[in-house]
């Protein structure tokens, strides 16, 4: 077998391959109208077509990984990001930038398999330090890909960026073709098409209702028929799933206190992450007096560091779970949150407030994303762990999916009219960043109640006696 830290390190940076694709269109976003001879309602589609298909499909691929293999579906992810980046490289029209865009989506799910992967390989002392270094590379990965993705846009025509993305994913396919080892732990059993097709319908439904609401209209027939009949189908659809012997996602194992209650704080968490994403960068970027006017690469690197605090943090976060349990580091991640926009509440005036800021947001995610796959996976069995740890991240996402429609809704409607162009006003930034220290809150009061000791598991996917 090669090297364990070869392991680690080819998983993390695939996790970091992942997370990039969620801001590598940042640079080009306000541009693509013209760029496209497109509106801005469609355009909009590049952005949503990957959160969506990231969505759907990671719980998805991680059942997939449990019971056919981890390493062969992160390796059928990987390739689905070449493929559709080769497809959004050659664009010249909407459509197939939007079918790139949703393919590169899809491999957001190599982080929980890679999580997962983790246990299956590494010595029992290196697992939490491990699934802590792949856990930051969901923050990492993006705030580390702005500037770069800024550098390429500012260098070379904006189909570069893809070629790059395909590039990257390519060099990583093949480093996990060669170092990470086949998986041997499997679940048996058939694929449940039925249960994937019910939850890929319900997800879609409502993220379609929550990141579409603000163009469509929050009330209008059809944002309320797309999240009335996502509630619906995920209804029926976990009506189903509690009545076949192999469903897609076991509930009964998902509806323990100690998967749900992490569940619900990765959604608290996710947007109070994203709350700062979507309301940073635009501080930054904005003309006075309401912003400060920087260009989009100096505005990327202040907000890069906050990714190299998760990476620093990582080996970090692993031993300290260890001691204190990841119970309470998660809490810790939720107090450095609530510190962030507190901070940010009382000093917001000057880009090193902003910097400081946007460190404690790192501190937070850095602790709070590295406890709750380690919360999971001490609480499900090994054959739940890719399909547990995919569930958790479809979870932060729609944290994530849900900040950015709320925060974007907020900065357009309290916005005023500045040098002849729409901006928003600095009310707006100071509810957003309300909406972050409430989602933070809320995470630190789930996470408050999660037990210190799980239930215990005949075959635990993480030892309980750490």
């Amino acid at each position: 077998m090669p090297p364990q830290g070869a392991i680690v390190a080819v998983l993390a940076l695939a996790g970091l391959a992942s997370s990039f694709m969620f801001t590598l269109v940042v640079p080009i976003q306000t541009r693509l109208p013209d760029l496209l001879h497109a509106n801005r309602d469609d355009t909009a589609w590049v952005v949503t077509a990957t959160l969506l298909a990231a969505a759907v499909i990671t719980p998805i691929a991680g059942r997939l990984g449990d019971m056919y293999g981890k390493r062969r579906i992160v390796l059928v992810l990987l390739a689905t990001l070449v493929v559709g980046s080769v497809i959004a490289a050659v664009s010249t029209g909407l459509i197939w930038l939007i079918v790139g865009r949703a393919l590169q989506g899809a491999v957001t799910g190599v982080i929980p398999l890679g999580i997962s992967i983790l246990r299956d390989v590494l010595h029992e002392d290196r697992v939490d330090p491990a699934i802590a270094l792949i856990s930051a590379t969901l923050g990492v990965g993006g705030a580390l890909g702005l500037p770069i993705s800024a550098l390429v846009t500012e260098n070379a025509d904006w189909h570069a960026l893809f070629w790059t993305a395909a590039v990257l994913g390519a060099v990583v396919f093949v480093l996990v073709l060669l170092v990470v080892p086949v998986s041997v732990l499997r679940t048996a059993g058939r694929f449940d098409y039925v249960g994937a097709l019910g939850l890929a319908v319900g997800l879609l439904g409502i993220l379609l209702a929550i990141s579409r609401g603000d163009a469509w209209g929050w009330g209008s027939a059809a944002t309320l028929g797309c999240g009335v009949g996502g509630v619906a189908v995920l209804l029926v659809w976990g009506w189903y799933e509690l009545r076949i012997p192999e469903p897609l996602l076991d509930l009964r194992v998902a509806a323990r206190r100690p998967v749900l209650l992490t569940n619900i704080a990765s959604v608290a968490m996710g947007f109070s992450l994203f709350s700062s994403n979507v309301s940073y960068p635009q501080l930054l970027e904005l003309p006075a007096p309401t912003g400060f006017g920087l260009t989009l690469l100096a505005a990327s690197l202040v907000i890069m560091p906050s990714g190299l605090v998760m990476m620093v943090l990582s080996p970090f976060s692993g031993r300290l779970a260890s001691t204190v349990g990841p119970r309470r580091l998660l809490i810790l991640g939720a107090i450095a949150l609530i510190a962030a926009y507190g901070f940010s509440l009382l000093l917001a005036s000057a880009v090193w407030h902003i910097l400081i800021a946007n460190l404690l947001i790192g501190v937070g995610i850095g602790f709070g994303y590295a406890a709750m796959p380690m919360l999971i996976m001490r609480s499900v069995p090994q054959s739940e762990t890719g399909a547990s740890n995919g569930l958790n991240a479809l979870f932060r996402s729609l944290g994530t999916s849900s900040a950015a429609a709320v925060v974007g809704a907020v900065l357009a409607s309290m916005s005023s009219v500045q040098d002849g162009r729409t901006v928003p006003t600095a009310a707006a930034f100071q509810v957003s960043f309300w909406l972050g220290l409430v989602a933070a809150v809320i995470a630190l009061t789930v996470a408050a109640f999660i037990p210190l000791r799980p239930a215990a598991e005949h075959h635990p996917a993480l030892p309980n006696g750490h």
